[in-house]
């Protein structure tokens, strides 16, 4: 399933774009994901915890940069693992475009997700939920910590992303699940009490 989201990040381009090459600080943004293990030539060994709806995963397995196109600014990562009890896989494309933006930069991020075992039953809808949740997570982690870098603190004075805790996640993916349901179900109704 291919997702797509963007955010903005209240930095010039060249920052943005130089944070996003340091793996392991862009690591750190990522709610749930720690990397264990540099393999060199940009690949890298990890794990990753998120809870979907009552099943709480944990994956492991490598992710590695594909592409890096420093004129375009667009950054290709390959990362696919399997959940540690054996419920499933998971497979990710994403890319990443850095455009300029009034007051900083626009990140148009598209991930080709492929995804097996206890996640797939949720389906489309609570996945896209649990991953818009978990980018603007990593849009805010970001900000701060290139924000901190700019005040001269070090990456560990500026601290990790929360885990990826089951309960907040799945209360802020449920109430978007929630309001497109009213949308579909209640607007209809609206418009036609308009006319």
């Amino acid at each position: 399933m291919l997702i797509k989201s963007s955010f903005e990040v209240a930095q010039p381009v060249d920052k943005v774009w130089a944070f996003l090459g340091d793996i392991p600080q862009v690591a750190k943004c990522l709610p749930g994901a720690e990397l264990t293990e540099d393999l060199g030539d940009d690949k890298y060994n990890g794990r990753v915890a998120v809870r979907m709806g009552p099943v709480k995963l944990n994956f492991t397995g490598t992710a590695q940069i594909k592409e890096r196109d420093d004129q375009a600014k667009r950054i290709v990562v390959d990362a696919a693992g399997q959940e540690e009890k054996g419920r499933g896989r998971a497979a990710m494309l994403a890319t990443a475009t850095l455009a300029p933006v009034r007051g900083g930069t626009r990140v148009d991020v598209s991930q080709d997700l492929e995804v097996s075992g206890a996640a797939a039953q949720y389906g489309r809808g609570m996945i896209s939920d649990v991953t818009a949740v978990l980018m603007r997570d990593f849009a805010t982690s970001m900000q701060a910590r290139i924000d901190a870098a700019e005040r001269g603190l070090s990456p560990d004075q500026i601290g990790a992303a929360h885990s990826a805790s089951g309960f907040a996640i799945g209360l802020r993916a449920a109430r978007m699940a929630l309001m497109r349901v009213f949308a579909r179900f209640f607007l209809p109704y609206r418009r036609e009490a308009r006319s």
